[in-house]
């Protein structure tokens, strides 16, 4: 991993950025990363869009704002890309990785000029097959740890497996889910490099 890694995640409440956001910072803390994941807040209601953000660096981090220019931006739900500009300031050296059922060359008229590579996955398809409900934050988290590359895929499936038996200790069917979701989506996610 290079020094710092910034990433954006734009989703709408209730579909699970902000909680991915949190997740990723857990599992890269668990492996001596320098890490933050926060949400921005303002009047959020279900379904109304958000952002949340993280920094990880194998370096301690010293900036304390929000990510302005990230080198990769998760979409969560593909309906934001008509109504908010998810690739404002993302770097082309990074990636953007979207949760939609569509083609990438669908996408490119709304991603205003962006050249750098794009990772789909149909995160929603992946969620209802492995967890029962339509919860894409999941799949999406896996998604962006294969495109980003902040850590060791193996090794990001082993701390989520430990992190999820924690949470979930009463719940084994839902650890089960989880992991067979994270696990499908590395699988699955597609890179389209115009």
């Amino acid at each position: 991993m290079k020094k710092l890694t910034e990433i954006r995640w734009h989703g709408r409440g209730g579909q699970g950025a902000k909680t991915a956001s949190l997740l990723l910072a857990d599992v890269a803390f668990s492996t001596g990363m320098y890490i933050q994941g926060f949400p921005e807040y303002g009047p959020e209601r279900m379904g109304a869009p958000i952002t949340a953000y993280n920094r990880l660096s194998n370096e301690p981090l010293r900036v304390h704002s929000n990510i302005y220019e990230p080198d990769f931006v998760a979409v969560v739900d593909d309906t934001l890309l008509e109504s908010v500009d998810v690739t404002a300031g993302l770097k082309e050296e990074g990636a953007i990785v979207i949760n939609t059922k569509k083609d990438p060359k669908e996408l490119l008229p709304l991603l205003k000029g962006y050249k750098g590579k794009i990772y789909t996955i149909d995160a929603a398809k992946i969620s209802l097959e492995c967890i029962g409900k339509n919860i894409p934050n999941t799949p999406m988290l896996a998604a962006m740890v294969h495109a980003s590359k902040v850590m060791d895929e193996q090794l990001f499936l082993d701390n989520m497996r430990a992190s999820f038996k924690h949470k979930f200790a009463t719940k084994p069917e839902v650890v089960d889910g989880n992991m067979k979701a994270l696990s499908m989506a590395l699988e699955e996610v597609k890179v389209y490099e115009g």
